[in-house]
């Protein structure tokens, strides 16, 4: 495979803010949910081709829309699915996670019979054909994959409330669980590994607008030591460790930088920017701006989104490497708000300051 040792290559933007160097062109993440490629279609799917990004080729963003049945003769979008883990759950709105009908452990009785999902294979002429993807995905591009959660897939599985009350008291059965999950991610890290990969993606949400969901002490005894196994796992295998985490987790920040994860993907809008940054800074922690969802991809006009854009490179003096924006379009952004964040990122880069026609 090659080593990505041409210095233009979108990985090598990547590679370079990761270790705080210049990265040449500010590095940029794209990913579509299905919520916003259905909502804005073949218009966003002309962004995407437009203004190009160092994860991946444009082409690889599929128009969504919801299956035809799952749609009501007025408009009104419901499923009920069930995934891979057995739960069953409703979707109202087409792209988003739905909230959970059933769920597996609602009852610990059900533990005993309870088996995670099965891994893809790691041999045979699918698993070559998926690593010779791989490889030349990587000759150009940075691959980030997998998904590794205990939190969030823990009240997937059981009963948000009870999952907090079974931590706190300490019951057997939530160790059980938390470690048949730790054997089941440490089996997908190893197959990502085996696959090809430049970083593995962590993801829990342990964070309310103004702090954690649970005290920082029971937070440690519980989950980071399973999180040290897993981090270790995928740093002797070669691949970073990326960890996203919803809301303010302030009082998690040090020891994630002691866990030694190689990039964060916080919520923004729960912290204070300049603060954050200079925690970043100083800690050589890299991180992923995603434009804030709500008040600014929502609620405001173009012209802030600009701003806001202008002022977050600033704040974290993207120029210098450390930092990179993770774009992430969904439902409810007017096309204006879309347009105007792809095209002043795109600035940022020196890939063109403003659209070339009306996509």
């Amino acid at each position: 495979m090659s080593s990505g040792a041409d210095p233009t290559t979108p990985r090598q933007h990547v590679l370079a803010a990761l270790e705080f160097r210049d990265p040449g062109v500010m590095p940029v993440e794209y990913h579509a949910s299905p919520a916003g490629s259905y909502e804005h279609g073949a218009r966003l799917a002309a962004l995407w081709a437009r203004y190009v990004d160092d994860f991946g080729p444009p082409q690889r963003f599929p128009l969504c829309q919801p299956p035809h049945d799952a749609v009501d003769g007025e408009g009104r979008y419901h499923e009920v699915l069930t995934d891979e883990w057995g739960v069953v759950r409703g979707h109202l709105v087409f792209g988003a996670s739905g909230f959970p009908i059933e769920q597996p452990l609602s009852d610990w009785s059900h533990l005993a019979r309870f088996r995670p999902p099965a891994l893809p294979p790691d041999s045979g002429p699918v698993f070559e054909a998926e690593r010779e993807r791989v490889e030349r995905h990587r000759e150009r591009y940075f691959l980030k994959s997998g998904w590794i959660s205990l939190f969030e897939l823990m009240h997937s599985l059981r009963d948000f409330g009870d999952v907090l009350a079974d931590i706190a008291m300490d019951r057997p059965e939530i160790h059980r669980l938390a470690d048949l999950l730790v054997e089941h991610h440490a089996a997908r890290i190893r197959y990502l590994l085996q696959r090809g990969v430049d970083a593995i993606q962590f993801g829990d949400d342990f964070g309310t607008q103004t702090g954690l969901v649970m005290s920082p002490k029971m937070w440690r005894a519980f989950f980071r030591p399973r999180y040290e196994h897993l981090v270790r796992l995928a740093h002797e295998g070669g691949a970073k460790v990326f960890f996203h985490s919803c809301g303010c987790v302030r009082a998690l920040l040090e020891d994630l930088v002691a866990l030694q994860v190689d990039a964060i993907w916080p919520q923004l809008s729960a912290y204070d920017t300049a603060s954050l940054a200079r925690f970043c800074r100083e800690s050589r922690l890299p991180i992923a701006l995603h434009p804030d969802r709500g008040e600014v991809m929502i609620r405001s006009a173009p012209e802030q989104v600009r701003t806001y854009v202008l002022r977050l490179a600033e704040a974290f003096d993207v120029d210098r490497g450390g930092a990179w924006f993770y774009v992430e379009i969904d439902a409810g952004f007017p096309f204006d708000n879309v347009r105007a964040l792809i095209a002043t990122i795109a600035s940022l880069r020196g890939t063109g300051e403003t659209e070339r026609g009306e996509p």
